[in-house]
């Protein structure tokens, strides 16, 4: 058994106690709403909706699910408690984005360019730097040649951070130092990617918001250089967003979609938080894949994001 295949097996008990929390308030709230009913009416789908809601969902997103069941429940009828949770698994299951193949989120999968590059942003403490630790760790633990770039200068510990994070991922790291060009640092990253024949390059950014003008204007100075080493770079674009945040993290994601275009996300410390339906309504509302999870603080714990598996651990039951 390969090492993915070991740690597939726990992928899903991982998965079931990092949502822990969320499923617990959801079907407490579901129990209670639905018990002794035995139809469906206006009445239960308003309390649907404020369960929704109350979950971090989001209105938006919340009503189009609402809507959705509504026609459902239309057409047949009568429903049962367990019929309607299957329904509502099924809807917002269609709701949440695929991973896209062209962007392909399995560890192991192979890349169209080398080296692949990804730039990481999201504001400061959402677990960036964890996050691009962990990532590097686990492209490495499939063959791949992994390398980093320090490109948030701006912080003086966000060096020093990422540094003992590319230790413990055992993959190099190119850094400058604080208030060093952050575009210098991306292209001399990519350079010695491609000159030492990588397959991944990790490029962290500097998590500033509060002035959006400067975080456009750094990010395609960025993105311009790189694309003068390897074309097409960077090849992904990847907002790290923390889940125990709730409508934070929804703020946060249409703040950055503004400014930059992003390809994919992850939300991490869902193992922390009663927030998980967050990640239904930012990935419906953004039209952009959740692509990994953080359910854990070990290294191992990013998971990448299925759709199915992640709504069937969130209501306790598969579909």
């Amino acid at each position: 058994m390969g090492w993915l295949d070991k740690l597939g097996l726990k992928k899903k008990e991982k998965l079931d106690k990092g949502v822990e929390k969320s499923r617990e308030g959801l079907l407490q709230k579901l129990g209670k709403t639905l018990a002794g009913k035995d139809t469906v009416d206006a009445a239960v789908l308003d309390e649907l909706e404020e369960i929704l809601i109350s979950s971090d969902v989001g209105v938006k997103t919340t009503i189009e699910i609402i809507d959705r069941i509504e026609r459902r429940v239309a057409e047949d009828k009568y429903l049962s408690q367990d019929e309607l949770n299957q329904i509502l698994r099924e809807e917002i299951i269609a709701l949440l984005k695929e991973n896209r193949s062209d962007q392909p989120a399995e560890f192991d999968a192979d890349f169209e360019n080398k080296p692949h590059v990804i730039l990481i942003v999201g504001v400061n403490g959402v677990g960036k730097t964890t996050t691009i630790g962990k990532l590097a760790y686990l492209y490495k633990q499939t063959g791949k040649f992994v390398m980093l770039g320090a490109a948030d200068t701006f912080r003086a510990a966000a060096v020093d951070q990422l540094k003992i994070w590319s230790e413990r991922a055992d993959v190099p790291i190119i850094q400058q130092g604080q208030n060093a060009d952050p575009a210098a640092v991306a292209y001399d990253t990519v350079a010695a990617a491609k000159s030492r024949d990588a397959d991944v390059a990790l490029i962290d950014t500097a998590g500033r918001l509060h002035n959006k003008k400067s975080l456009m204007d750094e990010l395609g100075k960025i993105k311009r250089v790189m694309g003068k080493v390897v074309d097409g770079a960077p090849h992904e674009v990847i907002l790290v967003l923390d889940a125990s945040t709730g409508q934070n993290a929804m703020q946060q994601a249409k703040a950055f979609t503004e400014v930059v275009d992003i390809t994919g996300l992850v939300l991490t410390k869902l193992d922390g938080t009663a927030k998980g339906g967050i990640v239904i309504g930012i990935s419906n509302e953004l039209s952009v894949p959740v692509k990994y999870i953080g359910v854990g603080e070990q290294i191992e714990d990013l998971q990448v994001f299925d759709r199915e598996a992640f709504v069937n651990a969130l209501f306790g039951a598969e579909i």
